[in-house]
């Protein structure tokens, strides 16, 4: 396990410790003040939704999914996207699954794309775990792809799950774990 990776399982465990003792839902940092918001070509967000700094999401990356297909995630522009980065050995990464797959069937009609990003495993040991977590949404693999991870960088942890708005904005960086109503607050503010 190289260095990033022995630091990031660290600061993921003091993370999961002060969600799970602390109860934090503190915003990320850079959020906007009350009264300030993002604007995008379409809308102003309010910055309970999108925070006022937000910058684009680079999605010019293809990556393989569990069938071995081609998967763009500039495809998914024009909708609201739950980009999760998270590990099969993860813990908090399985507790959040599930809510993942549930906003994906409650609002995939409405313009959400939940995709999942699996970095740190070999990904022979994937399409088993998909199919036993019933993952519905795309499953694509991110290991070997460091130039993915830099361009949302920093992730110190899994889970970091990236809120992106229709127009390509980072809306939301949530590292650690988290419930599903605080993913779905996020999203109906998107969708």
């Amino acid at each position: 396990m190289n260095m990033r990776w022995l630091v990031a399982a660290v600061a993921a465990a003091g993370l999961a410790a002060a969600v799970i003792w602390g109860g934090t839902n503190a915003p990320t940092a850079g959020r906007a003040a009350p009264g300030g918001a993002a604007t995008t070509s379409s809308k102003a967000l309010s910055p309970d939704v999108c925070d006022a700094g937000a910058k684009p999401a680079n999605l010019n990356f293809t990556l393989k999914d569990v069938n071995g297909a081609d998967v763009s995630l500039a495809s998914f522009t024009g909708k609201v996207i739950v980009l999760d980065f998270w590990a099969t050995w993860c813990g908090p990464c399985k507790v959040e699954i599930p809510g993942f797959v549930e906003l994906h069937e409650k609002y995939k009609d409405r313009g959400l794309a939940v995709v999942g990003i699996q970095v740190q495993d070999q990904p022979d040991g994937l399409k088993p775990f998909v199919q036993e977590f019933k993952m519905t949404y795309p499953v694509l693999i991110g290991m070997g792809h460091d130039d993915l991870e830099e361009a949302f960088a920093p992730i110190w942890g899994l889970p970091t799950t990236f809120i992106i708005s229709r127009d390509g904005l980072i809306c939301r960086k949530r590292m650690g774990l988290h419930a599903k109503e605080q993913f779905e607050k996020d999203v109906l503010g998107l969708l």
